[in-house]
């Protein structure tokens, strides 16, 4: 926190230099406001740090995750921007060193970069993370069991519940969604949370209320497991285990923990494996699939909940014979473009299979971009996501 303090410190002095300089040349009103504008975003950016640098709770309480994704957004929206602005600005000031002055190009460019860059965040932050999207797919399945044709599965993933704290509203919205498509089974592919259990608050009475006719199942996820709580013990890292599995029960899921179940669908048997995943970062821990899939082969139809789509490539594809696994974990990395011509986001460099349905021979992986946020509250191009996978005979 010192070294951001001492950032900060220099970034105010050199944008108030900067735009002081730019616009003071000009009209009165348009200079008032300018500073007047970047005066409240000082005081905003400076409130934010104070309060997140001062928190005294528990690290993984709603109210601190909140703070840290908004001082993690101010860093991305105004202090990035700033930055540039006056790495700019003095770059000019460097080049005119003997005509003194500065560049009014390079400023400009700065300044409308910077405007840019916060318009951008802005909209992903209070439209782009709330702009959620149904997407229907068509899983087909060779032999399928005739009495499993048309089953829906609504797939969701990665809620990091504290990007919720404050928008109560929008997981009632997604749980009525839910409801409304009378699905077969609910599927959820873990991170509820982002650090600990205590993010789930009351969330788990609004997702208890969405219901399906076979059962709703999940696994934990990597942030499930307390892994980026700063300096936690081992004991305190169990605790928070038992704390997430006991809050996801209650939520209205059965937890698959390393397990397999068989589910008896109009009279088809269907097995469910779900594993969980820990870690951080390119070193993610994998739970055994061969163990929990063990005794799984009697049944027409397997299914597998993973959390990391690269498990699937390593350990399920040409290595079992499970016809569909569901994964999410990559949240599209909250950026990119989605159109139906293009599909592109930066997570394809990290995670080949990153969102959308992925064929290799007759088993199939579906990854859901996931319904939260991450890092930054912000989802730019890139909406949630909420999935209707219905099963068809190939």
């Amino acid at each position: 926190m010192l070294i951001l303090l001492v950032v900060l410190m220099i970034l105010e002095v050199l944008t108030f230099l900067t735009l002081s300089e730019f616009f003071s040349a000009g009209r009165r009103p348009v200079y008032f406001f300018v500073m007047a504008l970047n005066f409240s975003l000082s005081i905003w950016v400076w409130i934010l740090f104070i309060r997140t640098a001062t928190y005294q709770g528990f690290f993984d309480e709603p109210r601190n995750v909140t703070l840290r994704l908004n001082l993690a957004w101010v860093m991305t929206g105004i202090i990035i921007p700033r930055f540039i602005l006056t790495a700019l600005h003095f770059t000019g000031r460097l080049f005119r060193i003997r005509k003194k002055g500065f560049s009014k190009l390079l400023t400009g460019t700065g300044i409308y970069l910077a405007a840019l860059a916060v318009i951008v965040l802005a909209s992903g932050s209070m439209i782009g993370r709330f702009r959620l999207r149904t997407e229907e797919v068509n899983i087909r399945i060779r032999d399928l069991d005739p009495r499993l044709e048309g089953l829906t599965i609504v797939h969701i993933s990665d809620l990091h519940l504290a990007s919720f704290h404050r928008h109560h509203r929008f997981l009632e919205r997604v749980t009525s969604r839910i409801n409304s498509l009378k699905p077969g089974l609910i599927i959820n592919t873990g991170d509820f949370v982002s650090y600990g259990w205590r993010e789930f608050e009351r969330f788990d009475t609004t997702l208890a209320k969405a219901r399906s006719e076979y059962g709703n199942l999940a696994v934990l996820g990597n942030h499930d497991m307390g892994t980026y709580i700063p300096d936690i013990s081992e004991a305190d890292r169990k605790a928070n285990i038992e704390n997430m599995k006991e809050l996801i029960r209650a939520s209205g899921y059965r937890l698959l923990d390393n397990e397999s179940i068989t589910i008896n669908i109009n009279g088809a048997d269907v097995d469910f494996t779900g594993v969980e995943t820990a870690g951080r970062f390119p070193e993610m821990i994998h739970t055994d699939i061969t163990e929990a899939t063990r005794g799984t082969d009697s049944s027409g139809l397997e299914i597998i909940l993973l959390h990391d789509p690269n498990q699937w490539r390593k350990e399920v594809a040409g290595h079992t014979g499970i016809e569909l696994a569901l994964a999410g974990h990559t949240h599209g990395m909250q950026i990119g473009i989605l159109t139906k011509r293009i599909r592109w986001s930066p997570a394809k460099y990290i995670y080949p299979e990153w969102n959308g349905l992925f064929t290799e021979g007759d088993q199939q992986l579906y990854v859901n971009r996931g319904l939260g946020a991450m890092g930054i509250p912000a989802r730019i191009w890139m909406p949630p996501e909420l999935t209707v996978l219905t099963l068809s005979r190939k």
